[in-house]
Formats: structure tokens, C-alpha cells, sequence
């Protein structure tokens, strides 16, 4: 009896295992790793530092004037000075020469070249240097078929752009001066606008 009793009860066990193992196996599921994510990346943005030495050509236009007649012509010419980095700041001193031959109209008068002692206040904006420029300017002229020279001054503005730690790329436009031209009672007057490339060292 005992017997007959076990056989018949055997299938309902091994059902029951049967609804019990995937129970089972669904708890011990292996669990999905969430994907990482990836901080972004803070690119720094490249800087220049610009205290030391420096040379440069230049190549420009200028416009002149006595005062009644205005012409205008290519400029060339050469540039050096020294520059000191303060973090934002940048200041400078500099000479430059412009070499021009512009004909202001009268067949005799023409200015001849500009010379210039330079100082410069600039924005430190990595490797782009903004700045402003003054100081005093010496002019060479032709005026009544005399050649002479005569003070004066300048003013503008310029860029400067470090393509790398040694050559840099840059404008100016600068306003140029000169009342009573060796005392003539001419004023000769400049705007020049050049394209300058440096060398830093």
C-alpha cells in the first residue's frame, strides 16, 4: 500500500520541481552593468607667452597729405623691440621704419619714409595680443624741391597673432603727424596700414 501510494505521488513532485526550477533560475539572473559614461574633455585653450625679444618685416599702404593735395602708395620696411607678459597685460617698446615714396600731387613735394619710437599697451588673449600704440615719429619729405626732416607723432591700433613660440602675424593702422613741417607752415599728414611678420626671441 505504502508502495502504491509513493509511485502515485511521484509524477506531482517532479511537476512541482518542474515549475519551481525556472522560478529559480529567473532569481539568479545575472544583473545588466549600466554603461559608463564618459566625462567630457576640457580643452585648454592655447596660450602664448610673450615677454622677450623681437624682429619683423612689414609690408603696407599709406595715404598722405599737405595739407591741399593727398596721394597714396606702398610702404615696406623693418621693425624690432622688446615685450613683457604680466598675465593679462602685455607692454612693449619698439623702433620701426617705413620706407614710402608717395607724390602728394605738386611734383615736388612727397614723403619719403617714417621712423618711429614706439610703446604699446595690449590685452593678453593667449596667442592673439590687442594693443594700442603711441609715441614720437620722424618724417623725411621733399617739400619746394628741398629734402629734410622733422618731429612729429603717431597713434593706433595693431594685432599681433602667435602661429607658434617664434613666428608671429599681425596689422597695425596708425594715424601719423606732422604740423609745420620744418617750419613751412605745411602739415604732412599718413595713415598707414601694414601687414607685419615677426620673428620672437
Amino acid at each position: 500500500m505504502k508502495q502504491a501510494i509513493m509511485r502515485a505521488s511521484f509524477p506531482l513532485v517532479l511537476a512541482f520541481s518542474g515549475l519551481a526550477v525556472p522560478a529559480f533560475a529567473g532569481g539568479m539572473a545575472t544583473p545588466v552593468a549600466e554603461p559608463a559614461v564618459a566625462a567630457p574633455v576640457v580643452m585648454a585653450a592655447p596660450s602664448a607667452d610673450w615677454t622677450g625679444g623681437w624682429v619683423g618685416a612689414k609690408l603696407g599702404y599709406a595715404r598722405a597729405s599737405n595739407g591741399t593735395t593727398s596721394d597714396n602708395g606702398a610702404t615696406y620696411g623693418i621693425a624690432g623691440g622688446y615685450d613683457w607678459d604680466f598675465g593679462q597685460w602685455v607692454v612693449g617698446a619698439a623702433l620701426d621704419w617705413d620706407k614710402t615714396d608717395i607724390d602728394l600731387g605738386t611734383g615736388t613735394d612727397r614723403i619719403k619714409d617714417i621712423a618711429r619710437l614706439k610703446f604699446r599697451v595690449g590685452a593678453d588673449l593667449g596667442r592673439t595680443l590687442l594693443y594700442a600704440t603711441a609715441g614720437p615719429a620722424r618724417a623725411s619729405a621733399d617739400l619746394g624741391g628741398t629734402g629734410s626732416r622733422d618731429d612729429g607723432w603717431f597713434g593706433g591700433i595693431g594685432a599681433d597673432y602667435a602661429l607658434n613660440d617664434q613666428w608671429t602675424i599681425g596689422g597695425e593702422l596708425l594715424t601719423n603727424q606732422f604740423d609745420n613741417f620744418v617750419g613751412t607752415g605745411t602739415d604732412l599728414e599718413a595713415t598707414t596700414a601694414t601687414l607685419n611678420l615677426g620673428f620672437r626671441f
